[in-house]
C-alpha cells in the first residue's frame, strides 16, 4: 500500500506539468478579419493577412499588431503573406482579380506585382525556397494548376510548369501551407483525389503520390503538409465536417523521397487545415476543430486547445510559433 501510495503521489505530482504543457495563448485584436495568411519572420517580427485587404505586423514576438488596410484593395481576400523582415514582405489575393503586391516599407506603400482579371485565375498558396526564388500556386487551368514562378524577390512573375491536375482535383486557399518550395517544390491537393505533387525547384518535372486521405467532394483532401527532420506528414480532412476524426492526417518516412506511408495510430481530432514542424519530432496542427501535437513523428496526436485557428507557423529565424484564424484571432504557441 505504501508502495501504491508513492506511485500515485508522484503521478498526482508529475500529471499536472504534462497537462499544462503545450498549450496557446489567444490575443486578443481590436480588428475582425478572416486571417489565413501567416508569415513568422524571427522571434519579434510576423506578419498576417486577410479579408478586405487588412494586414498587420508585429514586432514583439505577437503580443500587440499594428493593423492597416491596403488602400485600393478593400475587396481584396489576402489568403497569404510571406514576410522576409520588418519592412519587406509579398501578399496575393485569392478571387478576381487575382493580385500580387510588395511591400519594403513596412506596408506604407505597396506596389502591384501581378494583376490577372480573368476569374479563372484563383490563387491559392505561396512559399519562398530562399528570399528571391518563390512560387504561387492557382487553381488548375485547362488540366494544369497555375504555378508562378519569381526569381528576383518577387519583383516580377513569370507562369511556370505546373502539375497535371485529374478531373475536379483543387488545391486548397486555407492557410497557405499546401505548397513548400524547400527542400523539395511540393504540393498537396483536394477535392475529386488527394495526391501529393513533388518536383526539383530548378527543373520542375513532377511525380505524384495518391494520398488515403478524405476526397471526393469540394470540401474534402489534403489541405497542408509539413517536413520533419525524417518525415513528411500531411494533414487535411473536411471542412464542412470539421470535427469527423476520419482520414485526417498521414505520415510518410523521408523528406525528398518519400516511403513507408501510414495513418497515425492516434490522429488529430477533427479537420486540420495546417500543419507545421516545430523540432526534433514534434509537429502542430490546427483547423476550426481545434489544435493538435504529435511528439513522435506523426503517429500519435493530442488536442490541446479547442479554438478554432487556420494557420499555424513557426519563425524561419528562431522558435517563435504562431497560430491565425478567423475574427482577427491570433494565438501563441507556449511549449
Amino acid at each position: 500500500m505504501k508502495i501504491a501510495f508513492k506511485l500515485f503521489a508522484l503521478v498526482a505530482l508529475l500529471f499536472p506539468t504534462f497537462v499544462n504543457a503545450q498549450t496557446i495563448t489567444r490575443m486578443n485584436q481590436p480588428a475582425s478579419a478572416s486571417i489565413r495568411g501567416l508569415s513568422v519572420v524571427d522571434n519579434n517580427v510576423a506578419w498576417v493577412s486577410g479579408s478586405r485587404g487588412n494586414f498587420a505586423i508585429s514586432t514583439d514576438g505577437g503580443k500587440t499588431w499594428a493593423w492597416n488596410q491596403v488602400k485600393g484593395y478593400e475587396k481584396s481576400d489576402f489568403r497569404d503573406i510571406e514576410a522576409f523582415s520588418s519592412k519587406e514582405a509579398i501578399v496575393m489575393s485569392s478571387g478576381s482579380p487575382a493580385v500580387i503586391l510588395k511591400t519594403t516599407d513596412g506596408g506604407t506603400t505597396w506596389q502591384e506585382k501581378y494583376r490577372q482579371t480573368e476569374e479563372r485565375y484563383f490563387l491559392d498558396a505561396m512559399d519562398f525556397a530562399d528570399e528571391q526564388h518563390g512560387f504561387i500556386l492557382g487553381d488548375p487551368i485547362n488540366g494544369k494548376f497555375l504555378l508562378l514562378e519569381t526569381k528576383d524577390g518577387g519583383s516580377t512573375w513569370a507562369q511556370a510548369n505546373g502539375p497535371e491536375a485529374l478531373k475536379d482535383e483543387a488545391a486548397f486557399a486555407a492557410s497557405g501551407t499546401c505548397i513548400r518550395a524547400a527542400p523539395m517544390l511540393t504540393v498537396v491537393t483536394g477535392g475529386s483525389h488527394s495526391r501529393i505533387l513533388i518536383a526539383n525547384p530548378n527543373n520542375l518535372k513532377w511525380t505524384a503520390t495518391m494520398l488515403p486521405l478524405t476526397n471526393g467532394t469540394p470540401s474534402r483532401g489534403a489541405f497542408s503538409f509539413a517536413t520533419g527532420s525524417n518525415s513528411t506528414i500531411v494533414v487535411g480532412g473536411n471542412y464542412a465536417k470539421d470535427v469527423v476524426a476520419d482520414s485526417v492526417a498521414y505520415v510518410f518516412k523521408g523528406i525528398k523521397k518519400l516511403s513507408n506511408g501510414g495513418n497515425p495510430q492516434a490522429g488529430p481530432a477533427g479537420f486540420q487545415s495546417s500543419v507545421e514542424f516545430l523540432k526534433g519530432q514534434t509537429f502542430l496542427a490546427t483547423g476550426t476543430s481545434g489544435s493538435n501535437i504529435s511528439t513522435d513523428g506523426g503517429k500519435n496526436w493530442r488536442k490541446i486547445d479547442d479554438k478554432s485557428y487556420n494557420v499555424c507557423r513557426k519563425a524561419k529565424h528562431g522558435n517563435l510559433v504562431l497560430l491565425a484564424g478567423d475574427g482577427a484571432k491570433i494565438g501563441i504557441y507556449n511549449p
